[in-house]
């Protein structure tokens, strides 16, 4: 009895013991997978054709969504910040407001997270089709190195082609705020124009695409990671794809939290 009574004390004890094992295992092998990673996209040969491929399937594919993202996110800012301000006789906060907001802020990380749902699951579920069918064995078997063909291309794309999108974003969110405020909220457009052009700094632009390049990594470095260690043959391959997706949601907005501390103390 006793010994059954000290084992149901420390279950709780061998639980949580369990979970920081686990975590830190998989930070360990996240890190060296990303540090493979980085010395493929720095090392030869190198695989141009895919790159492209990647940067069309990631980038370009991604624009109409992220678009659409973009637009309603700036109208709805507008709509809620004329409101709030409206409680203070601040209505004219909202050129501004909506600008900074979208410039460092909610364009890069709803253009990642869009990312993250569309390329993020599809990355893992290539790769992870690749590991199931044994392609990637046969990669190395003919002496191609899967990290420089499969994995450099996608981490290069989501790194070059994010911030890219968070450009597009920026101005999309911005127009989708100025068209609310001048058709629905009496706002003169030059008025609202030449408020936003006078209150945006460069640095607020600046770290948006910073944030959007680092995003960019993670979502395709968690979709290369995922795919690329699935097991368990077509079920496994949708676990793959299901974390993928999850895990980047996670680092982006723990990411983001970081590097928004560092930007404003800076």
């Amino acid at each position: 009895m006793a010994a059954a009574a000290r084992l149901t004390l420390l279950a709780p004890v061998a639980a949580v013991g369990r979970l920081t094992l686990g975590l830190t295992r998989l930070t360990g092998a996240l890190t060296l997978f990303a540090l493979r990673g980085l010395l493929a996209c720095l090392s030869l040969p190198f695989y141009g054709r895919q790159l492209l491929q990647q940067g069309v399937a990631i980038g370009f594919m991604s624009l109409p969504v992220i678009g659409l993202t973009a637009i309603f996110t700036g109208a709805a800012l507008a709509l809620n910040i004329y409101t709030g301000g409206g409680r203070f006789n601040a209505e004219q906060i909202v050129p501004q407001i909506v600008a900074l907001g979208i410039t460092r802020e909610l364009a890069p990380v709803l253009a990642a997270l869009m990312l993250a749902g569309r390329v993020a699951a599809t990355i893992a579920a290539e790769i992870g089709a690749m590991r199931a069918t044994e392609q990637i064995d046969a990669m190395r078997t003919l002496s191609t190195d899967p990290f420089r063909y499969l994995v450099a291309p996608r981490l290069l794309a989501g790194v070059v082609t994010l911030p890219i999108l968070t450009g597009v974003a920026d101005i999309i969110g911005i127009a989708g705020g100025w068209l609310v405020s001048t058709l629905t909220l009496d706002f003169n457009p030059a008025v609202y124009a030449r408020a936003t052009v006078d209150f945006v700094e460069v640095w607020d632009v600046q770290s948006g695409l910073i944030k959007a390049a680092v995003f960019g990594f993670i979502v395709t470095l968690m979709g290369c990671y995922h795919g690329y260690t699935a097991i368990g043959g077509a079920r496994g391959v949708g676990r793959a794809a299901t974390r993928a997706m999850v895990w980047s949601g996670v680092l982006i907005f723990a990411t983001d939290y970081v590097l928004t501390t560092l930007f404003t103390r800076g």
